[in-house]
């Protein structure tokens, strides 16, 4: 997807993540490599079997060694490596052993120093000054999402998550399995008087796909919002919901509230 012709960018406003991408000299996704960021900050990277963690900090003196499990796939890799930069770039002093549990954006709001973790890898994989270009005037959707997970070589979940928190208008990304709601991500301007279902609605795409053996993301779909929030007078506005099941066979999914 093509950037802007211009670019204004207030540093002043940079994130700590953000600050560090540009001192590199970051102005275009394909200029984000997070392993030559960890050389230059003291930190080596070595990709191995790790038995029930995602990755691992082990610091001594000025020196670390970041561990990664090879057995992720990339963008899964990338984000925990950004996770074990934080605690190395912002946390030193102390050794880290991150489970599955404690590395992923949707875990980036909660204070604790896990979440800060979180918080500082999406900006160092998805960084706003970029990512914003990128967005433009574009709808939110999960086929955005798609794209931007590819030209920023992240997750589906990671770039969904971001476009939500970078979206102008009312969106909402959710991940459901077949029996509960298992989190949420909602865009500033979502009604804060508004829930997300627990449950999934049996009139939607995604229903199915948690319930069949569908494959592929769904099209984007106009429909009821009492299908997927909760509050006063719901069932008089619509939503564009799109939904795809993801590698752990939970089903992700992405709302916006239509005028």
């Amino acid at each position: 997807m093509p950037y802007g012709q211009t670019m204004t960018i207030d540093i002043s406003k940079m994130s700590r993540a953000e600050r560090i991408l540009w001192d590199h000299g970051v102005t275009k996704a394909e200029h984000i490599d997070l392993d030559a960021i960890a050389s230059r900050h003291g930190a080596n990277v070595v990709y191995r079997p790790l038995g029930g963690c995602e990755a691992r900090l082990v610091a001594y003196g000025d020196s670390a060694v970041i561990s990664v499990s090879s057995a992720s796939i990339e963008g899964r890799q990338r984000f925990s490596l950004g996770h074990e930069l934080a605690h190395w770039l912002c946390d030193r002093g102390r050794g880290f052993l991150c489970a599955k549990e404690d590395i992923g954006p949707q875990n980036a709001e909660a204070r604790n120093v896990e979440a800060s973790a979180n918080a500082f890898a999406s900006q160092l994989i998805l960084p706003s000054y970029l990512v914003d270009s990128w967005i433009g005037s574009q709808a939110i959707t999960l086929g955005l999402a798609a794209n931007l997970a590819k030209d920023f070589n992240t997750s589906l979940t990671a770039a969904a998550i971001k476009l939500v928190r970078r979206a102008s208008g009312q969106s909402s990304v959710m991940c459901h399995n077949q029996s509960r709601l298992l989190w949420r991500e909602r865009s500033l301007k979502f009604p804060f008087d508004y829930s997300i279902v627990g449950q999934l609605h049996q009139d939607t795409d995604a229903f199915e796909i948690a319930f069949t053996k569908k494959a592929g993301m769904s099209r984007p779909k106009k429909e009821s919002a009492d299908r997927w929030v909760r509050g006063q007078n719901t069932y008089r506005l619509t939503v564009q919901s799109q939904s795809v099941k993801l590698p752990d066979d939970n089903v992700l999914s992405l709302i916006t509230f239509l005028e």
